[in-house]
């Protein structure tokens, strides 16, 4: 039975939500988006995404995903303000003791704030026939039975019928377990690595034209080995530098002006100290912090009978530790395998949520192992350790030294932390070899910064 005459539901309004939106547009007569959040009518950031004041990189995989789903939003998002950047190039990275070499890789990403990413999207999909978007409408509950879903409740206990209700509602989606068990349905086991992730960001005027001090436009800082402290700065819209500053297991900077600019003078990096001790901060900006205990991965994929007409997307079925700036790209990709599933099982019982829930972990499972490899590295770093992560983490400290004196290895680690290829991609032989080689030529052991 196919399901374009039907009704398709959509909880949270943010990317994760957007984007499931787009797939279900077509394939459902219509599509409802429910959002507890008053949605602004520019690009602005809201309290329902906690996150949304803060750094956003959308990976060069998630940017071809998205261009897929709407052609042209890259450059609406350059036209909006939006900065254009070289990845091998303008992205300066300092990993492991030192920076990798640079590249022209002839790519191009986008860096914006979420506000505008999102006000973006949300401009696109409202435009797509038979979606509504309704802001200010919380949803408290599912209908339904122990084979499923079968719409929501909202806040005033009125109830909403759909043939497909999706779950994106964030971090906070595991309130959805307490649905589904009212229900009679089995809610999922969940993988939780607790990584005590926070950070405070800024906001100062960048001059037309302005570089970083090394010629980049986006920087990326993680510690050597022991030292858990992170940093970016990103050039945004309205001729912005947002600065990032924090790290793992309560090495968190302060929101005070004068005790994050103590926290970036004590940082390795020329490019983070030059823009916050010489840059003129943006008028009225207090500085925000974000904190981030655990990343969660909720495993719908090991239920042997999920409910039907019911499925999980982005952060309420994997919320990754944000150091890494894989959550989107990953939701990209969730989105579009809900397309795939709807298609190749024409209706939304258990056999399609069974399909798409496998290839939902499909995309997940690289991202999360690479992203437990790096939190893992902390010894404060407790949760659910995924088999070979040890061996994973070695290997990735070896590429990345070799990154700091080989093209072709930080070449292909670009593609990998990207998500442009597999993780897989940096094991072929020929390019480990060369990694293994380079990796004892890198400065960060000359110098002694990092223990190797």
């Amino acid at each position: 039975m196919g399901v374009a005459d039907r009704h398709a539901i959509v909880i949270g309004g943010s990317v994760g939500g957007l984007l499931a939106a787009r797939v279900l547009t077509g394939r459902f007569a219509r599509v409802t988006v429910l959002d507890r959040d008053e949605l602004p009518g520019v690009p602005q950031a809201r309290r329902g995404v906690p996150h949304g004041d803060h750094g956003h990189a959308l990976l060069l995989g998630g940017k071809q995903q998205l261009e897929e789903f709407f052609p042209g939003l890259g450059a609406d998002l350059v036209a909006g303000g939006a900065v254009p950047f070289d990845p091998g190039h303008d992205l300066l990275m300092h990993q492991k003791g030192a920076l990798r070499r640079r590249f022209r890789s002839g790519a191009e990403g986008v860096s914006a704030t979420r506000a505008l990413l999102e006000f973006a999207l949300r401009g696109r999909v409202a435009a797509l026939p038979g979606l509504q978007i309704r802001d200010r409408t919380p949803v408290y509950g599912l209908t339904g039975g122990p084979d499923g879903a079968t719409g929501v409740v909202l806040e005033d206990g009125a109830t909403l019928a759909a043939d497909l209700v999706v779950n994106a509602s964030g971090r906070g989606g595991a309130s959805a377990d307490g649905w589904l068990r009212a229900l009679g349905c089995e809610a999922p086991a969940t993988d939780v690595v607790k990584v005590g992730v926070g950070y405070t960001t800024r906001l100062y005027r960048r001059l037309p034209g302005e570089r970083l001090a090394g010629g980049g436009l986006l920087h990326l800082l993680a510690g050597a080995d022991g030292d858990k402290r992170v940093a970016s700065v990103f050039a945004v819209e309205g001729d912005r530098w947002m600065v990032t500053l924090g790290g793992w297991h309560q090495t968190h900077a302060p929101t005070d002006p004068a005790g994050f600019a103590d926290f970036a003078a004590r940082l390795p990096s020329e490019a983070v100290r030059r823009i916050v001790s010489g840059s003129e901060p943006v008028p009225d900006d207090t500085g925000r912090k974000f904190t981030f205990p655990a990343a969660r991965r909720r495993r719908f994929e090991r239920l042997p009978n999920p409910p039907a007409r019911f499925v999980t997307l982005g952060d309420a079925l994997c919320s990754f530790n944000p150091l890494y700036a894989q959550g989107m790209t990953v939701a990209a990709r969730q989105a579009a395998a809900l397309g795939r599933a709807l298609d190749a099982a024409g209706g939304t019982g258990a056999d399609m949520v069974r399909a798409y829930y496998a290839n939902a972990a499909k995309a997940v499972e690289g991202p999360w192992q690479m992203a437990a490899a790096g939190d893992f590295s902390h010894p404060e770093t407790t949760g659910t350790k995924p088999r070979g992560t040890r061996l994973r983490a070695w290997y990735a400290d070896r590429v990345l030294l070799a990154s700091h004196v080989s093209v072709p290895v930080n070449r292909a680690l670009m593609d990998v932390q990207q998500l442009l290829v597999p993780p897989t991609a940096i094991l072929r032989p020929g390019l480990a070899a060369r990694a293994l080689l380079a990796s004892r030529r890198s400065p960060a052991l000359r110098f002694g910064t990092n223990a190797g």
